[in-house]
């Protein structure tokens, strides 16, 4: 298989392409090519005029570790070119910023989750493109969650960093196709191409998204495996709850919860008691852990261990949006007076529950303290958006 950098670093027709024009590179430390060398030593040793850099949320370097954590302009100290953060004092390109190139490469590796910002990210640049005049290429590379299609779709008003477009959680979409999408539905008048990969085919079975011959890079700190980017579209969740996703210790956004004062056997027999089909396609175990920082730092917490992976992993049947749910509405139905949602500022949102923002709504957070709702009741409403998302999108499919 080939990423958009590698097909456009063998092929010399799209390279002359660039030839004479400044380019600017949107990269992070999982952008590299197949020998693993980063995409912005790639592109310099191939020839190609790059005259800035822009580094997304967790920055160029990927050393930012949690959410708002910014990450201050620089210049490159080897090639001595300005290096500019879209998660800083900006989140969108500035007008000035623009200026630095004529055509900007995206190349950023992606969970296939609408909150993972940097979904958000291709949105601002294409918008700001639009306005100034400059082209805009994606390095496609692969979704490593898949096709699947979960979640409700954000509700219009709704939209904030970490929620771009009415999507559902999981979009099923690479970057690539993404652009063609936003493109379509913002109606964007810019110049636009993918550097399509080669050979991805996201519904082989063994790989589900993921090539099994390429090696797994953190796009950010705490996406440290495919395990992780599969339970994501699930496990983010926690992120607007009291409960700890694992942060602080070495497998992040791969549990169902960690808390000190809750009965993690109970709450799965309160699961599987309530909805048993939501626990398919996956391995869920007891386990322990002892976060060093965030939530419950040096306390002892009970957790649920999701294993979307080896021989315990079904990819069409897992699901982990519902698979998070249904484990707010067991510890719900266990502890109902458990403080569950977060009141934090969240993405520069300071107005809104965190997980409201998170779900690009209040629909979840309802269903979950609503004690007379059923799976059932979750399930139409998000089954309904699901297929309305499939059938948006399914023209602008590339592989």
């Amino acid at each position: 298989m080939k990423t958009g950098i590698d097909r456009l670093l063998a092929d010399p027709a799209l390279l002359a392409q660039l030839k004479g024009r400044r380019v600017a590179l949107v990269a992070h430390p999982a952008s590299v090519t197949s020998d693993l060398q980063h995409s912005l030593d790639a592109l310099i040793a191939a020839g190609v005029t790059i005259s800035s850099a822009f580094g997304p949320q967790h920055g160029l370097k990927g050393d930012k570790q949690d959410n708002m954590v910014e990450t201050a302009d620089e210049m490159d100290p080897h090639y001595g070119i300005p290096i500019f953060s879209l998660y800083g004092e900006v989140r969108r390109p500035t007008g000035q910023m623009m200026t630095s190139a004529d055509v900007f490469l995206f190349d950023l590796q992606d969970l296939g989750c609408r909150i993972y910002t940097f979904v958000t990210t291709l949105l601002y640049l294409l918008e700001e493109a639009a306005k100034a005049g400059k082209e805009v290429w994606v390095l496609d590379r692969p979704n490593p969650a898949g096709r699947p299609v979960e979640g409700t779709l954000l509700v219009p008003g709704q939209e904030s960093f970490v929620g771009a477009a009415p999507m559902p959680m999981r979009h099923g979409l690479t970057m690539g196709e993404m652009g063609h999408w936003f493109i379509e539905h913002f109606s964007l008048d810019v110049a636009y191409r993918v550097v399509a990969m080669e050979g991805w085919r996201p519904d082989e079975d063994g790989s589900w998204g993921w090539p099994t011959s390429r090696l797994w890079i953190n796009p950010s700190p705490n996406a440290a495996n495919v395990n992780m980017a599969r339970c994501y579209a699930g496990t983010v969740m926690l992120e607007g709850t009291t409960l700890s996703e694992g942060r602080g210790t070495t497998r992040p956004l791969e549990v169902l919860f960690g808390a000190p004062d809750i009965d993690a056997k109970a709450v799965l027999t309160e699961m599987h008691r309530h909805a048993p089909e939501w626990l398919a396609g996956c391995a869920i175990r007891e386990c322990w852990f002892e976060p060093t920082f965030h939530k419950h730092a040096g306390k002892l917490c009970n957790a649920l261990m999701i294993h979307a992976e080896a021989g315990f992993y079904e990819h069409h049947a897992f699901k982990p949006w519902r698979l998070q749910a249904l484990g707010f509405k067991a510890i719900r139905r266990l502890y109902p007076s458990y403080p569950l949602w977060r009141d934090f500022p969240y993405e520069y949102e300071l107005s809104r529950l965190a997980i409201d923002v998170i779900n690009g709504g209040p629909s979840l957070r309802q269903w979950v303290d609503d004690s007379a709702a059923t799976s059932h009741d979750l399930d139409v409403v998000a089954s309904h958006d699901e297929a309305a998302w499939v059938q948006m999108v399914r023209g602008h499919l590339l592989y």
